[in-house]
């Protein structure tokens, strides 16, 4: 039990204060994060449509990346229209309600993107290691299978800690210096309890996070480790290169996380935590259509059919 001081007031809205600090570059800003969203949003949803429309992108790997598209589509929306709105108008103002829904949503799409993008790198080992054996342990069924494993548990994970924040009431101050409901800026303004959400919190993302994290390493060690036992240079290149876009995803995702959520309390990291909040949340969704489509030979290639087909008279 704890007790609550006579001098504290219960809130119903935050002030998301954003990039308050650069008010002569708010314009700029929006039209730089308009022009991001509307890519991420281009890039994400012509994917999908690729995936589901030609036959030759209808592999494991592929039904993956579609997953990831859209998940990265609502990732994105989940964020920016909040955040533009913000930039635009100046109004920072959200309910502590909708902070709540905001976050569920977010922390919803961080933790399946954890699941999802250690399907991936299992799916690669598959490939690299097991070449023989992928199209049977890799079948129709076993890639659904993993898919809603990936959705459920990441949306069992945030609920949790959702349905225990939703039970805990927010003192003043209502500003919250961030650009969305972040867990460490909504901890900040629990008047009683965030001891125990906190520990709660530990122990529920480490239980649901830290298997995928451990599958996506060891399946890139032990790809990494069957790619350099190849005898030929072609070979290396070849595995290294269907297996190069997946681990920049994962290199940006994960380190980006591991600064933010991990690092020491100090006033200069605490500066940069919006700059790093920004990569795994703006330009991360960004990054994915851009890989895959860039420097993915198959994509191209139904990219371009799909043009001839549907353009081109």
């Amino acid at each position: 039990m704890c007790s609550i001081q006579e001098n504290q007031t219960f809130i119903t809205h935050f002030l998301l204060l954003g990039f308050g600090d650069l008010q002569d570059l708010q314009l700029f800003l929006f039209l730089i994060f308009l022009m991001i969203y509307i890519v991420t949003m281009i890039g994400n949803i012509l994917i999908i449509a690729l995936v589901a429309s030609d036959h030759h992108l209808h592999t494991p790997m592929y039904f993956f990346v579609g997953n990831l598209s859209c998940l990265e589509t609502c990732y994105s929306s989940t964020i920016l229209p909040r955040m533009l709105v913000s930039l635009f108008t100046g109004d920072g103002l959200i309910s502590v309600r909708g902070c709540i829904v905001q976050f569920w949503f977010f922390g919803f799409l961080a933790a399946t993107e954890c699941y999802l993008l250690a399907v991936m790198s299992y799916d690669r080992y598959l490939a690299v290691c097991k070449p023989l054996h992928y199209t049977s342990l890799m079948d129709t069924r076993r890639c659904i299978q993993l898919v809603l494993v990936s959705w459920l548990s990441g949306s069992f994970m945030v609920t949790t800690i959702t349905l225990k924040m939703s039970q805990l009431n927010f003192c003043a101050p209502d500003e919250m210096d961030h650009f969305f409901c972040d867990f460490v800026p909504l901890l900040q303004h629990i008047c009683c309890g965030s001891h125990l959400l906190l520990l709660s919190s530990f122990v529920t993302t480490s239980v649901a996070t830290l298997p995928p994290f451990l599958l996506t390493l060891a399946s890139y060690i032990s790809i990494i480790t069957t790619i350099l036992r190849i005898p030929s240079t072609i070979g290396k290149k070849k595995a290294f290169s269907t297996c190069s876009t997946h681990l920049t995803v994962v290199t940006v995702f994960y380190g980006t996380l591991i600064i933010v959520y991990m690092h020491p309390n100090t006033v200069t990291l605490s500066k940069m935590t919006k700059i790093f909040s920004l990569i795994y949340t703006v330009f991360t969704p960004l990054f994915n259509p851009l890989i895959y489509s860039l420097r993915n030979r198959e994509v191209s290639k139904s990219l371009k059919r799909a043009i001839r087909k549907y353009v081109i008279i």
